[in-house]
């Protein structure tokens, strides 16, 4: 068993259907062959009539009997003694190996002598040695233990075939596995990767009941919430009201979806107990400080805790806004609902660590996450048996944002539509791939770019990740700014009313969701936006079919399909994730399949 044990930790295997999973990369077939066929590996039986050395090669001569007697050659190049001796004349044997034909007689180089005949045996490609994975298969995989693991017949026998065929037939067709087992691996793939993520998931009484009233704060919003909206606020109102289970919620929302209107409902059904929410940065934090003071009843005390600013008034305040400055809060009070913005920002630590400061022993907060990261259906299918999940694919009011792909031709052109827009008190942005000058990158750097633009234009301001004033920058430029030169450091941040035009250098370089979320940043108050994709191949497939694209989750889908999908093993989208039969951008319906077997088994 420890053997075993050690094995399974070599192929970092966890579970039973890990190793059914393991797909042997070919067979070797050793039933006799029906007929010849040149090129291809055949089976014979075959009887030598002569045998000599020349030059330390062994020659042998065949007859084949089951083919007329037809006369076959073979020359070993790697010989022993065994070999003399085995291949002594008058002997009986089955070989196997390539058969070709040279002036019309049969060859086989260097065949095998085989003992067992009419056997198909597998070969696999792992790190084990051959005899070690294949003692685990045959120890292992068998119907019942694959049935123990919540397979159906139609599934078993499959696995049961793959891993020991009768004949070739019954595995292979047209030379690849047949069509109908592909299938089955792809559902097995996905159901043992559900099986081992809601192994994952651990939930915790919560510290209260949260039942507060929102009717007052959206009825006095100047605007309707959307359907989606609604339906979010009403999962969550679900999970508060429990004490058993404290919630774990992720929000996934596009672009200008309206996360910010859930947070603050929220916020309301936490009354009169306290909520937190954490953002990534000061900017974002401040932001949703001025939303909650806009949108909020007066009577909900709203506290801001961001590095260089901290009046204090958080101990006594209804919900706290904060950066990661909250994590150094020792006296933070209890907080009966936590939430975090952008939550793929944030390490696991820190998510962990704001729940830890305000929970009781065993009983939690309420915890929900947002993203503005849109994630593919297939993806949040797979997350919600780690925590639940709600998507807002709708956003409160069309965005009219025209995007199009653009080459040093048409700089020109791009030139004039800058200046029509300043003209008109709008804001521009332009986003660059570098800071500093690279021969590796074929485009102009941030720092290369600026004295042409502040030459042409007045109130023109530059920014970057590694800029440490990067928010005060940003927070400038919203009011007095006309043109922003930065990298992708606005992709996720502040709310800019007036940017009504947005220039990627390079845009061929990012992923297509940084692309959307770029593009995010234009028409958010409903102007008529552009944006426009600089690259040196403007015919790229991929950028293409990113401009006929405007749905963040449409767009997380078509992302899945020019690169490898993410792994959730830990609750966050990661790269790295490879599934070697599902595809998680097509195979929606065989996820959800999954699903619903692994509800039937746990119910």
């Amino acid at each position: 068993m420890e053997e075993a044990k050690q094995l399974f930790k070599k192929l970092k295997i966890y579970s039973l259907l890990d190793l059914a999973l393991i797909v042997p990369s070919s067979y070797r077939d050793t039933s006799l062959s029906e007929v010849l066929e040149i090129g291809k590996s055949a089976t014979l039986e075959a009887k030598v009539i002569e045998s000599s050395v020349n030059n330390g090669k062994l020659r042998v001569n065949f007859i084949l009997p089951r083919f007329n007697n037809r006369r076959l050659s073979s020359i070993f190049f790697r010989t022993t003694p065994y070999h003399y001796k085995l291949f002594e004349a008058g002997t009986s044997h089955v070989i196997q190996g390539r058969l070709e034909e040279y002036r019309g007689y049969l060859q086989i180089s260097q065949p095998r002598s085989i003992k067992k005949v009419g056997m198909v045996t597998p070969k696999y490609k792992t790190v084990l040695k051959e005899s070690e994975i294949r003692s685990l298969i045959e120890r292992y995989i068998s119907e019942k233990n694959l049935f123990s693991e919540g397979l159906d017949s139609k599934e078993v026998a499959a696995l049961m075939q793959i891993h020991f065929p009768n004949k070739m037939e019954d595995v292979y067709e047209n030379g690849s596995l047949k069509p109908e087992f592909i299938s089955i691996l792809k559902f097995v793939e996905a159901y043992n990767h559900l099986k081992k993520l809601r192994g994952k998931r651990v939930d915790f009484p919560a510290l209260y009941a949260l039942k507060g009233d929102t009717a007052p704060f959206v009825e006095s919003l100047p605007f309707m919430l959307t359907s989606q909206q609604q339906q979010v606020i009403a999962d969550i109102r679900e999970d508060l009201a429990r004490t058993d289970k404290a919630a774990k919620r992720m929000v996934v929302g596009d672009v200008g979806s309206g996360k910010t209107m859930v947070i603050l409902a929220s916020v309301m059904m936490a009354l009169p107990y306290k909520s937190i929410l954490m953002a990534p940065t000061s900017l974002l934090a401040l932001q949703l400080y001025e939303e909650a003071g806009k949108y909020l009843p007066a009577s909900v005390r709203v506290s801001l805790v961001i590095q260089g600013y901290d009046d204090g008034s958080y101990r006594e305040a209804d919900f706290i806004i904060g950066t990661h400055a909250l994590l150094y809060k020792e006296d933070l009070p209890e907080a009966a609902l936590v939430m975090v913005d952008e939550q793929h920002r944030f390490g696991t630590r820190q998510r962990q660590m704001l729940e830890t400061l305000v929970s009781k022993e065993e009983r939690k907060p309420h915890y929900i996450q947002f993203s503005a990261t849109p994630i593919p259906r297939t993806q949040a299918m797979m997350e919600s048996e780690l925590l639940d999940v709600s998507l807002i694919t709708t956003t409160p009011f069309e965005r009219e944002v025209l995007t199009q792909t653009i080459g040093r031709e048409d700089f020109p052109e791009l030139m004039r539509h800058i200046k029509d827009e300043v003209s008109k008190n709008h804001q521009v942005l332009i986003i660059y791939p570098l800071v500093e000058e690279s021969t590796e990158v074929p485009y102009q750097s941030l720092d290369e770019s600026r004295g042409f633009w502040e030459e042409r234009f007045e109130n023109v301001y530059v920014t970057h990740g590694k800029d440490k004033l990067k928010e005060d920058v940003l927070l400038e430029f919203r009011e007095k700014g006309d043109i922003l030169l930065a990298t992708t450091v606005v992709e996720v941040g502040i709310s800019l009313p007036r940017l009504t035009l947005i220039v990627i250098v390079g845009a061929e370089r990012l992923g297509l969701a940084t692309l959307h979320q770029l593009r995010g940043r234009v028409g958010r108050n409903g102007l008529k936006s552009w944006c426009y994709l600089f690259s040196n191949t403007p015919q790229s497939d991929r950028l293409y079919k990113f401009c006929e694209t405007t749905n963040g989750f449409d767009i997380a889908k078509l992302d899945l399909k020019f690169r490898d999908s993410g792994d959730i093993i830990d609750g966050t989208i990661q790269s790295g994730q490879r599934f070697k039969w599902l595809d998680m951008a097509e195979d929606e319906h065989v996820i959800e399949q999954a699903k619903i077997r692994l509800e039937c088994i746990v119910s």
